[in-house]
């Protein structure tokens, strides 16, 4: 059997990591400032996370949400106790995908409406109606084209009043800032009036914060720059540090009863004792401070670079937009450099997402490497 060939593949294979290193098969080592798509939160390999992780390997590593579980009551309160939504209500899945998935679902059946709002440029994964409200033909097949999506622009109050009225809308789907799409954002206006508007039409607001949670921005979840309060938070990705595990946090007066939602691993143990892992890192190691602060010093050397034309995002979600496509420049990072970085939608776009622990000697390391591809002759 061979695999179903749907990636485009760079010629490296990581076989060891540490921290913000990760070692090829060969021995060579590379800067990762893109942390497997903002999985890697608290750097590879950290020593507290695999201790916990051994740890309750050799306890038990599954059961069923059939039975208690405590390790998930003790993440929904030591998650509540960081964030700031210790009323909210956690339900525990695999993926971001399926966090989003769950999160319209439920929408759905509170609301028992169907209409999704989503935005140019979304995206909120590959699973059905998840898919639907990701701006991307190519990745929506006939089946997913079934929903009934609207997607908008962003800052455009007067369309989304429009859409809102017509009374068919169950939600409005939307990141903080936008990871896939290119790290566009609403302003706080924006975002203070769209919360307005679903309150008044009884329309559910989610905020997908499956790529700019757990501290990626500076702040726990970006949307708390704006001072709004989502009726759903979808999470994923950096929560468990290349751990699978996602979920949604549901405001207390969304009520759930038996069946509404389920998942077969959600929630495991193992999933558990890694997101409690990556929450006791963050706080004993102040990481969302180090985001922020890092990503300000970041932004500051960027700029001084020419060749570019703006940096988007927060923190450590963040682009550097050219006035070229980044393909090329891309591969001579990985393939001269040694660092690794990412793309979006917008082409023009390097995106940088690396573990919140590194600092100001992995941010120079790759600021000289960018210099160096960037050598017009080079280019």
């Amino acid at each position: 059997m061979k695999l179903f060939d749907v990636y485009p593949l760079y010629d490296v294979e990581p076989v060891e990591a540490h921290d913000s290193i990760v070692v090829d098969k060969n021995g060579v080592e590379y800067l990762d400032l893109y942390g497997g798509h903002a999985v890697i939160s608290v750097g590879h390999g950290h020593p507290h996370y695999i201790k916990r992780m051994k740890e309750q390997l050799d306890k038990i590593g599954f059961y069923s949400n059939a039975v208690h579980n405590s390790l998930q009551t003790d993440l929904a309160n030591k998650l509540g106790q960081l964030s700031g939504y210790e009323s909210y209500q956690l339900f525990l899945c695999n993926s971001g995908a399926e966090a989003n998935e769950n999160a319209l679902k439920l929408a759905s059946f509170y609301t028992q409406k169907s209409r999704i709002i989503s935005f140019h440029n979304g995206f909120h994964g590959r699973t059905s109606a998840a898919v639907a409200a990701t701006d991307n033909a190519k990745i929506n097949a006939p089946l997913n084209k079934q929903q009934d999506v609207t997607f908008l622009p962003l800052n455009d109050l007067d369309l989304l009043k429009t859409e809102l009225s017509k009374g068919d809308v169950c939600a409005v789907i939307i990141e903080p800032i936008q990871g896939v799409g290119g790290l566009d954002e609403g302003t706080t206006f924006f975002f203070k009036e769209l919360e307005k508007l679903c309150k008044e039409n009884e329309v559910v607001l989610i905020l997908d914060e499956v790529q700019s949670g757990f501290g990626r921005t500076g702040k726990f979840f970006a949307h708390q720059y704006h001072g709004i309060t989502p009726d759903i938070i979808s999470i994923a990705k950096g929560m468990g540090n290349g751990f699978p595990i996602g979920g949604i946090m549901i405001a207390p007066h969304i009520e759930p009863s038996y069946g509404m939602l389920g998942t077969t691993f959600g929630g495991n143990h193992l999933a558990c004792t890694a997101a409690l892992a990556v929450l006791e890192v963050l706080e004993a190691e102040e990481l969302i401070d180090n985001a922020r602060l890092t990503g300000e010093y970041f932004i500051t050397k960027a700029l001084e670079i020419p060749g570019v034309q703006q940096v988007k995002g927060k923190g450590l979600m963040l682009g550097l937009e050219f006035d070229f496509e980044v393909a090329e420049l891309r591969k001579k990072l990985i393939y001269d450099e040694h660092i690794f970085t990412g793309g979006a939608m917008n082409k023009k776009l390097l995106r940088i997402l690396p573990p919140l622990t590194i600092g100001k000697t992995e941010i120079d390391q790759f600021i000289k490497a960018l210099q160096t591809v960037l050598v017009p002759e080079k280019i």
